[in-house]
């Protein structure tokens, strides 16, 4: 199990120290990082339409065969390849065109994608200009399978300016050991406000549970769904979207996936299908969301399903990806992009994750 023979070490340190390894995420507003891009771009002047995306880019690392992934034994990554990877994203970033960009699973200072700030790559080589930063794995170095130092997270880009950025916390999974919860990922939910021809909307990105079996997910779900409530109680609107590691309504054909490519379990939990929906339903709003399946519209003429996919042979098998909104988005307008029509840049070989669109009309 990681970091068992380091375990012993490791704990007499961490009873010895407070945090000897710079793991622990205050939520505080200071431990959410601004960005600038190098030179500002001057973007197009928002009417009623507003274009919104999320993508879990897989820190840059593409269908490398990770050893986390079961099929292979890396662990880290050339600079050259991350810089690669780092430039087929951001063609594909510039070709779908939105004006907010959601991103999960982005590296800052990371041994394993050589240390390449990936934010700041993608606001000097897309027309974004500003980004907010919140970690959710953090570490100066971490004793098992060569990781070292870590700084990965969620992330938004928007070509207009973010303001009052906020890091809120998730709960962490209680049924790791201590040394194991020590080292393991902070989820979040990364926040701020942005005004757009003249309309205030509060934005959140958000990457839940996947590898717990113990109830964490949906107390994470709570705690999203009590925010938003806030936010739509004191009438402001809001756009949330984000890898939710959950399945959509009615996805019978893909409820009993086995998706444990290792000879252990992997522990992967959506293991009953509508959680998400059935959760955000009980909510006193109504909420709308990108596509609903069967409805979506994909950029394939393939029958394939959802935004992800443990098959490095690809074919999407789930839909894990979302945004949310109390506001308005237009009809029709949710996209899948796991085709090549955008760009000519196929999205299976940049991630695991397929990056969703849809358009947000603005309150007149």
């Amino acid at each position: 199990m990681l970091y068992n023979k380091y375990s012993g070490f490791l704990l007499l340190l961490i009873l010895f120290s407070c945090d000897p390894f710079n793991t622990i995420i205050e939520d505080e507003k200071i431990q959410v990082i601004q960005y600038e891009a190098a030179e500002q771009k001057t973007p197009s002047t928002i009417d009623s339409l507003v274009k919104v995306a999320t993508w879990n880019i897989k820190f840059g690392g593409g269908r490398i065969d990770f050893f986390f992934d079961c099929h292979g034994d890396r662990v880290l990554m050339k600079q050259a390849e991350v810089l690669e990877n780092m430039a087929a994203i951001a063609t594909k970033v510039s070709s779908m065109d939105a004006d907010i960009l959601f991103l999960q699973e982005v590296d800052i200072d990371s041994k394993r994608s050589a240390y390449v700030d990936q934010i700041q790559y993608l606001l000097d080589n897309t027309d974004y200009n500003y980004a907010v930063y919140a970690s959710q794995w953090q570490a100066d170095y971490v004793p098992s399978d060569g990781v070292g130092q870590v700084n990965s997270g969620n992330a938004i880009l928007s070509k207009y300016p973010l303001n009052n950025a906020e890091r809120i916390a998730l709960p962490l999974i209680e049924e790791q050991s201590g040394i194991v919860k020590y080292f393991y990922l902070r989820r979040n939910i990364l926040l701020a406000d942005i005004t757009l021809n003249g309309e205030n909307i509060t934005v959140l990105n958000t990457h839940t549970s996947a590898y717990s079996t113990d109830g964490t997910k949906k107390q994470q779900l709570e705690i999203i769904e009590k925010k938003m409530a806030e936010l739509n109680a004191a009438n402001k609107r809001f756009i949330i979207g984000g890898d939710f590691n959950n399945l959509p309504p009615n996805s019978v054909l893909y409820c009993d996936f086995d998706d444990n490519a290792c000879t252990e379990a992997s522990g992967y939990e959506p293991q009953a299908c509508d959680v998400l929906l059935e959760e955000l339903s009980n909510m006193n709003i109504f909420l709308k969301y990108d596509a609903a399946i069967p409805q979506a519209k994909y950029e394939s003429n393939q029958p394939i399903f959802g935004t992800f996919t443990s098959d490095k042979n690809g074919f999407w098998n789930r839909k894990l990806d979302y945004i949310f909104t109390n506001g308005d988005f237009v009809a029709n307008s949710g996209l899948v992009h796991q085709g090549i029509s955008s760009g000519g840049i196929a999205t299976m070989p940049l991630s695991d994750h397929a990056p969703i669109t849809t358009v947000y009309r603005l309150n007149k």
